[in-house]
């Protein structure tokens, strides 16, 4: 099945790496104020989900999904459950990493929520790309400068990392204590993640 992209209104600066990531069958939800870059991705919109207290609502020729002003859900939230709804599996976040950290954590909780739910979901923006690691082992290729194991659950036990500059055997990472952070994969190898019981934030670093 076709990807699902979301996209929040934080800002981007870097279009052409953003659009590069970008596949001609993605499904794409734009969430209020996320409506400011839908020129410069050059993407046409599958829905559009907001309150519409941050942007007008454009009254464009697609299905558009409006919310009220005071609710639980974020409209980013809100649009990653409507496409969970709908069946998607694989979810890429665009715009959700910005100035306001209180939006930038709760869209990071995002990851969590899919991998919950067994859903693939990884954000991008103009530095770094982020997903989690849990049931299964992650990969990450030396073409990333810097990659770092964050702790946002309260429990990570039993992480491996090789093929990296600070391997890891067995090894526990607290919230009180983030030393996974600023790892590099060796020239010409793939570092490997894995954690036997958690969850770990990684976030690769071009």
């Amino acid at each position: 099945m076709e990807r699902c992209v979301i996209v929040g209104g934080a800002d981007i600066n870097n279009y052409a790496f953003i659009r590069k990531n970008l596949r001609e069958d993605d499904f794409i939800v734009f969430c209020d104020s996320g409506l400011k870059h839908m020129d410069a991705l050059n993407a046409k919109p599958g829905l559009i989900v907001g309150d519409f207290d941050s942007h007008d609502n454009p009254c464009l020729d697609v299905e558009t999904i409006v919310l009220p002003c005071e609710k639980d859900d974020t409209d980013t939230f809100y649009a990653v459950k409507e496409a969970v709804k709908r069946g998607y599996e694989d979810f890429l976040l665009i715009g959700v990493i910005g100035a306001r950290l209180d939006h930038s954590l709760a869209n990071l909780s995002i990851l969590l929520y899919l991998d919950s739910l067994g859903r693939s979901g990884r954000i991008i923006d103009d530095y770094s790309e982020m997903e989690i690691v849990s049931k299964e082992p992650v990969s990450i290729g030396d073409d990333y400068s810097f990659f770092s194991l964050m702790n946002i659950t309260g429990r990570a036990k039993g992480i491996t990392v090789r093929g990296a500059k600070y391997p890891l055997e067995n090894a526990e990472i607290s919230c009180e204590y983030q030393y996974g952070v600023s790892n590099e994969v060796l020239k010409g190898e793939h570092a490997t993640v894995a954690v036997e019981d958690g969850k770990l934030l990684l976030i690769k670093i071009r």
